[in-house]
Parts: structure tokens; sequence; C-alpha cells
């Protein structure tokens, strides 16, 4: 297996630039792993695709305003960060861009708030910050967007799921851009539960692997909850029977995580660190279908859906997606994989 065993081509203009209104309104590829059928439906036909008895995993990890802007002490050099990672009072690991001549003992100062001094230099442009007072930094930030989105963001609002509580993600769990309310109330009508695990998305999101073998590639650990009240409905739901539907890569990635970790029930309740690298080859213990968006090429959320539905089943849908002209990456379409 190799990383460009999970390249494809997608022509630019298909990368969505903007969210599609009203929320359930974009398209649905259905994939069938048993059938292996490809159908193209709209995100609103969804609860008609769900059974009574499912158990719906989301995440509700809030996006936080993690775009800052700041000037070199010295030179005034501007420098653009992107707070990653929380790792201490007044500690943060962050993304430094233009970061080659950002090196440690660096001073830097934040637009409207405290400075900074670089403490620690890692590969990849990322830096330890350490900031001189616990200034709430997230208020004088920017919702992070991603780099390959253009189009300035009219409602940051739609950068976020609506039923996002728990800040601390640097980029958007977008599976769940796609639900609204009255869905959610309209899944619960239908005998569907929904529950909700917080997984805050780091810099794997948009990180292509750069490694020629998978294997070799470190992923960015993010930090998770799966509280008793989930670990127990997933557990049940799986001695009975019934099917678990991750809603995005990341809740996948939790509940995944969380089920190795157990040693008691199917799932335990869970507080740590995930660093858990889906790839072909691994086996499932909990995940029956998943809801995903389209993934970059490369990407170790394009290697966890070919994991999952197989990676030539999986190019072969992209490959029609495109020919159908569907929109691509986070403010894209979706797929429900069963």
């Amino acid at each position: 297996m190799k990383t460009s065993d999970f390249d494809y081509s997608l022509p630019p203009e298909l990368i969505a630039q903007t969210p599609i209104e009203p929320r359930d309104h974009s398209r649905l590829l259905v994939l069938d792993r048993g059938k292996r059928s490809i159908e193209h439906r709209h995100f609103y036909d969804l609860p008609g695709l769900l059974q009574p008895g499912d158990v719906l995993v989301f995440n509700d990890s809030r996006v936080i305003p993690a775009r800052l802007e700041a000037r070199k002490a010295v030179t005034g050099g501007r420098i653009e960060l992107l707070l990653l990672q929380r790792m201490a009072p007044g500690v943060w690991q962050s993304l430094v861009r233009p970061a080659k001549r950002v090196s440690a003992g660096t001073r830097l100062e934040i637009s409207g708030g405290p400075t900074a001094e670089v403490i620690d230099c890692q590969d990849g442009g990322i830096r330890t910050l350490r900031f001189s007072d616990e200034t709430p930094l997230d208020s004088l930030g920017q919702i992070p967007l991603p780099p390959y989105v253009h189009t300035p963001l009219a409602d940051p609002a739609r950068y976020q799921t609506v039923y996002a509580r728990t800040s601390g993600s640097v980029a958007a769990p977008t599976a769940g851009l796609h639900f609204t309310n009255e869905m959610i109330d309209t899944l619960k009508g239908k005998g569907i539960e929904c529950r909700f695990v917080t997984l805050h998305v780091g810099l794997d999101t948009f990180r292509p692997v750069r490694e020629g073998d998978p294997a070799d590639h470190v992923i960015h650990r993010e930090y998770g909850v799966v509280g008793a009240d989930v670990a127990d409905a997933v557990s049940k739901a799986l001695a009975e029977g019934r099917r678990v539907v991750c809603v995005g890569t990341t809740a996948i990635r939790l509940i995944e995580a969380a089920a190795g970790a157990s040693r008691n029930a199917p799932v335990d309740p869970f507080v740590g660190w995930v660093d858990l690298f889906i790839i072909p080859g691994y086996r499932f213990r909990v995940a029956g279908a998943m809801l995903t968006n389209f993934h970059l090429p490369r990407t170790t959320l394009l290697m966890l859906v070919s994991a999952f539905a197989g990676r030539d089943f999986i190019l072969e849908a992209y490959q029609t997606a495109i020919a159908e002209r569907y929109r691509f990456y986070s403010f894209g379409d979706a797929m429900l994989i069963f």
C-alpha cells in the first residue's frame, strides 16, 4: 500500500466555495457496500434511509476563532498563527506562517492582544508559544477556513454544526454541517437515537500524508470525550444487533478508539488523546455505517473511508461524483456509506 494509491484528480471548479442553502439541500451519494451500488439522493432524504433503532453518533466540537495576526517584535515582520492545541495555561501549539524565520526565543506581538514567545520548534511550521497573559485568545482571532476556500464566509455560523457546543476545534467536523435542528427532531421522532461525543479536530484534517508509505505517517493526536450515556447507548445497540452510524470521520475515529481501549463493555466511557490512524486492513469494532463529505487526495480521511468501504469502491464513487458534478470538500456534498 502506497500513499499514491489514494490519489485522484479533481477539477478545481468542483471545490465548493460557499455552503449550500438550506443546509440539508446538499446532494447525498449513497453507497451500499454489500451490493456495491451507488445511488444519487439529497441529504433531506436521510431520515428515510436510516432505520428505527439506529444510533447516530455526532461530534459536537465547536470551531474556535483560532487564526491570529501577529508581528515579530524586533523586525515587525507579519506572521499568521493558527492555534492548534492548548498544552497548558497560556501555552499553545500553533502553526506559524511563514515559519522559516520564527525560531526559539522569537517574540511575537498579537494584534489587539498579548505578546508570545516561541519556546519550542517542530517540523512543518509548528511552534509552541507561551503567551504573556491569559487573555482569551479566541476572542482575538477569526474562524480558520480551509486553505482551499477563497470566498469570504458571510456568516461564520455556517462553519459550525447546529449542535456545536464544546469549543476546541481548528476545523469543522464537516459531515455534520448538513444537519438542521428540524432534521434531528425528525430523526428522533422515527426512533433513531442521536448521541453526542467530542473530538477536537486538529491539524491532520487538512494536511496530506507526505510519506510514500502511509504506515510511516504519524497522525496528529486529538482530544476526545465519550460520555457514559453514549458508551452505554452504543454498547446496548451493538449487543442488540442495532446499527451505529457515525457522522463524520472524527466521530468514527473517536468511537473506534474508545472501543479499542475498553475493558468491560464493547465501548467504555473515554477521556483522553486519540491518535488512531485507520487505513485499509483495519477491523471496525463499532461503526456499521457512516456519513462523510468528500475528502482531499492523499489524506488520512480518504484512507479512513477507504478502509471502511474499500479503496477501489471509494475511488469509483469519487469518479462518479466528479462526473455528476458533485461539490467537494468542507462546503460540498455528502456520502452515506452502509
